[in-house]
């Protein structure tokens, strides 16, 4: 399978991105060990998980998903098979949150020690910390880096100006570099991207890993009415993407699924992989079954009269 360089980065990933929001939440450790062990096979090699998932699940407390995927790791021996990348800024409990030195410092002993491992490939700050300066923040990174710790650097849900601010920072003052953004993205939301942060993203390099690649499933063609919306935990979710716009989008994925005996969540992911400001769209599934269709979408190359289908259906 090809692979992608993530930003400037060394790190080589597969163009997708499994999403470990759903260890610890939708399934529970055998299940999560199962499917990832489906999806190294399937020549796959980078999840992305953060310390809060999945703390919103009555009696989670946070650190579920990064457990379980170091459980799994050392269950299988295989670190250095797969990129890992987590998370840290969000609100854990107990005033642990926000970007600060201090916290980050504690914040990723906690992470390391769930994930079994003793370096992060890529740690993420999670949200902007409005309360501590990026100074502040890229100079604890910058150590961590230094002690071995972490690899590289990203930066999730800033603003397009914090991100400038932050890479100007690094410039100015010869620090860590954030060199992956990850925004929402997908072919449902896709004005803020293209408007506010592609160039951005393209002039500096920054790898794109960005989540809801499948609008949390609406893309996969599993609602399409009030009735489907109970098909899952998460279809209630669902009822704002049931509109005009949505179901134009659905009939030009099912007609370009066709041409490829494809799946619209397959081709949804295939035309984020297309895009040239995109790496690797983050993903989920819930079982092997579903893991065909990112190794569909991982070997299907778009015609441009395909992606113009689908351009012109999701146009915002």
């Amino acid at each position: 399978m090809e692979k992608r360089k993530l930003g400037n980065s060394d790190l080589f990933v597969s163009p997708i991105t499994f999403g470990g929001n759903v260890f610890g939440w939708t399934i529970d450790e055998a299940r999560s060990f199962e499917v990832l062990d489906g999806f190294v096979e399937a020549g796959f090699n980078f999840i992305d998980t953060a310390d809060v998932y999945s703390r919103w699940k009555p009696g989670n407390q946070g650190g579920e998903s990064e457990t379980i995927i170091g459980n799994w790791m050392a269950s299988r021996n295989n670190r250095q098979q797969v990129i890992i990348a987590t998370k840290v800024g969000s609100d854990m409990g107990d005033g642990k949150k926000g970007l600060s030195k201090k916290y980050i410092t504690q914040a990723v002993e906690d992470s390391l020690k769930r994930l079994k491992t003793d370096y992060i490939d890529l740690y993420f700050s999670h949200y902007e910390d409005p309360e501590t300066p990026i100074l502040e923040t890229l100079e604890a990174y910058d150590s961590l880096i230094r002690a071995g710790k972490v690899r590289w650097i990203g930066a999730s849900n800033y603003t397009a100006e914090s991100l400038l601010d932050a890479l100007e920072t690094s410039k100015k003052h010869s620090l860590a570099k954030y060199q992956v953004f990850q925004p929402e993205y997908n072919l449902y939301k896709r004005e803020q991207f293209e408007t506010e942060y592609e160039q951005i993203c393209l002039e500096h390099q920054l790898g794109v890993t960005n989540y809801y690649a499948l609008a949390s499933g609406f893309l996969t063609g599993k609602y399409r009415s009030e009735a489907d919306l109970n098909k899952s935990q998460r279809g209630g979710g669902m009822k704002n993407y049931l509109n005009e716009r949505g179901f134009r989008i659905l009939k030009a994925l099912d007609q370009v699924a066709e041409q490829y005996n494809a799946t619209p969540a397959s081709i949804a992911l295939a035309w984020l992989i297309a895009r040239p400001s995109v790496t690797a769209p983050i993903a989920s599934v819930t079982s092997l079954e579903q893991l065909a269709d990112f190794s569909k979408a991982a070997s299907i190359s778009l015609r441009n009269e395909d992606i113009a289908v689908l351009d012109e259906a999701s146009n915002p």
